[in-house]
């Protein structure tokens, strides 16, 4: 089986991006056929500063191989390298409808009926659906943010099929059950997220361990003293105790049960963060030290997924009726 999966660059890669997608791709890559992406063409549907954008492509392509991504076991790309995904996103626009775009809540979200908003927020679901089904994947991790997007992926898929045989395989998402949702340190009761982001609220992946003993120490629980694992009642503490069970493999519940006192328990979770991280920290800066080497590890990955892509783009264009020659 192929598992696809892409990241924006908008900024530092925290903990919930970590724990809720990254970890889990480290994972796949021993189970399946695997490609990720570093999807930059998505970024832009904001503003962005060319020179800030590309820094944060290199950090956040580097940060992937930080966390264990292995170049020879994945296939991992940035998205804008390929002149494949705009190409086939075109085709599939003219598959989409009006109303199935209309209907993204994400678009609602973040377009807000203004007259200004970008077209290309309007269409990035279709740009998604071609990231997806230019690589022919079966399994998708998405977060539940992003499901009604894969399903209009799948929705296209299925249309382009019918009307033109048989050429997308049909995805099937893979929503991540362990840490999908890692909660703000500060305001526990919305998702941790860059857009919404506080100072003491987000932990990054490239904090220093002092940094995260700081946003730990200070992050939001209750008057209690006894450690209970309640999110409806207690969401506070009941984050933390789901971090700690992400990073360590536990049950939450269970590790409630061994603390009376919040201080040792944020002293614990910072340590199994810091022991967590601070390896992916210092090879992300290893990688990020040598640029050459990096832009040529981006562009081997890039070289793979278009052995995948361009047979895909060809195939779908002849269905259509292009001469591809």
């Amino acid at each position: 089986m192929r598992v696809l999966s892409g990241i924006q660059p908008t900024g530092h890669v925290h903990l919930g991006n970590y724990l809720g997608a990254i970890r889990g791709w480290v994972e796949d890559q021993h189970h399946y056929d695997s490609f990720f992406t570093v999807v930059d063409l998505h970024a832009i549907t904001q503003d962005q500063d060319p020179a800030e954008l590309s820094a944060a492509v290199l950090e956040l392509y580097a940060t992937l191989l930080g966390s264990g991504l292995d170049p020879e076991l994945s296939t991992i790309f940035a998205q804008s390298q390929l002149n494949e995904h705009p190409a086939l996103a075109w085709l599939l626009e003219c598959t989409a409808t009006y109303g199935e775009l209309h209907r993204m809540t994400q678009f609602k979200d973040k377009g807000k009926g203004s007259e200004s908003v970008r077209a290309g927020l309007f269409t990035y679901p279709v740009l998604m659906a071609a990231d997806i089904l230019l690589y022919q994947a079966d399994r998708v991790p998405v977060g539940e943010d992003q499901k009604q997007h894969l399903e209009l992926t799948r929705d296209l898929a299925i249309r382009f099929n019918h009307r033109f045989g048989e050429t997308f395989v049909i995805p099937e998402p893979a929503i991540p059950k362990v840490a999908a949702r890692v909660m703000d340190l500060q305001s526990p009761e919305r998702k941790m997220s860059k857009s919404q982001a506080t100072p003491l609220g987000i932990l990054y992946v490239l904090d220093r361990p002092e940094e995260i003993k700081k946003k730990i120490s200070r992050a939001v629980t209750d008057a209690e003293s006894q450690a209970a694992y309640d999110p409806s009642k207690r969401p506070g503490v009941s984050n933390l105790l789901e971090i700690f069970a992400a990073v360590s493999g536990t049950h939450p519940a269970q590790i409630a049960e061994r603390y009376s006192s919040y201080g040792t328990l944020k002293a614990d979770l910072t340590a199994a963060l810091v022991a967590e991280l601070e390896p992916v920290r210092l090879r992300t800066e290893e990688y990020l030290a040598d640029r050459a080497e990096l832009v040529r590890i981006m562009n081997h990955g890039a070289e793979k997924a278009r052995a995948v892509a361009a047979p895909t783009l060809a195939r779908a264009k002849e269905a259509m009726g292009f001469i591809v020659g």
